[in-house]
């Protein structure tokens, strides 16, 4: 499973700071750090960032690259910012994660970029004004983002379906429906299509010590139907090593005595 590091992240306070006053060393650290335990992709989400997005995408990506021989996934709803990134990022390492779309007429132009700059790119299965009700309302909203990917120049190799992850604790039905939705989604297409999550949407709300046993196992649920990636903190070594043994007991790693350690 492909695993996106979420800690650079500016809703956190020592984040905030650092993009604030452009420090680049908290956030190398936390890219390096992340990038030893495993990471796939290094995420960086700068929020609306109104005032200096590009600018401030622009030097994130170059400071983050400089110590990562990582592709990385960029959040931010700036399509400024965003087109910032992708310039800046550097290729040599695999392409970087546009983070996110939907099928919100808002978001469209991120897929526009995707195209462009032959990004991957996150789609939220999320329609205007209204929560998809199920897992076949889900499936519904994909489709019309797969359309208008195509549309785009995007290859559906690079289109990562997500079926938006809802708090277990106010909405615990819909837990069970982003899971049924993980499996259709690989039935629209073949191969199948890839699949994402921001997996610690679940357990929001929930009391502190309650939330690593939700995490982890909803995340066992999802890989067993097939998930793809998952945005995760690869520092949390319980959820890594769940990434690991799941694998395993599914054939999809080879065991060994020392598979922890792998």
């Amino acid at each position: 499973m492909i695993v996106i590091g979420e800690k650079i992240s500016v809703i956190a306070k020592k984040v905030r700071e650092a993009l604030g006053k452009k420090d680049p060393k908290p956030l190398q650290e936390l890219a390096v750090a992340q990038a030893k335990a495993g990471a796939h992709f290094i995420d960086i989400s700068i929020g609306p960032a109104e005032e200096n997005g590009p600018e401030l995408m622009d030097w994130a990506v170059r400071v983050l690259q400089e110590v990562v021989e990582k592709p990385l996934c960029l959040d931010t709803t700036n399509i400024k910012a965003m087109e910032a990134g992708l310039k800046a990022h550097n290729n040599a390492w695999g392409v970087p994660i546009i983070n996110s779309t939907s099928n919100e007429p808002e978001r469209f132009p991120m897929m526009e970029l995707a195209g462009k700059y032959n990004a991957k790119i996150i789609a939220l299965t999320l329609g205007k004004g209204s929560i998809p009700a199920d897992a076949e309302d889900r499936c519904g909203i994909a489709a019309e983002i797969m359309a208008r990917a195509m549309e785009n120049g995007v290859p559906m190799e690079n289109l990562f379906l997500d079926p938006l992850i809802l708090q277990l604790c106010t909405m615990q039905d819909q837990g069970r429906q982003a899971i049924r939705a993980i499996k259709m989604f690989q039935q629209l297409n073949d191969p199948p299509m890839q699949t994402v999550v921001g997996l610690s949407n679940i357990s929001n709300g929930a009391p502190k010590h309650v939330r690593p046993i939700i995490n982890r196992n909803y995340l066992t649920m999802l890989i067993y139907e097939g998930l793809s990636a998952a945005i995760i903190d690869p520092l949390d070594k319980d959820m890594m090593d769940t990434v690991k043994t799941v694998e395993v007991i599914m054939g999809k790693k080879m065991y060994a005595h020392s598979y922890l350690d792998m």
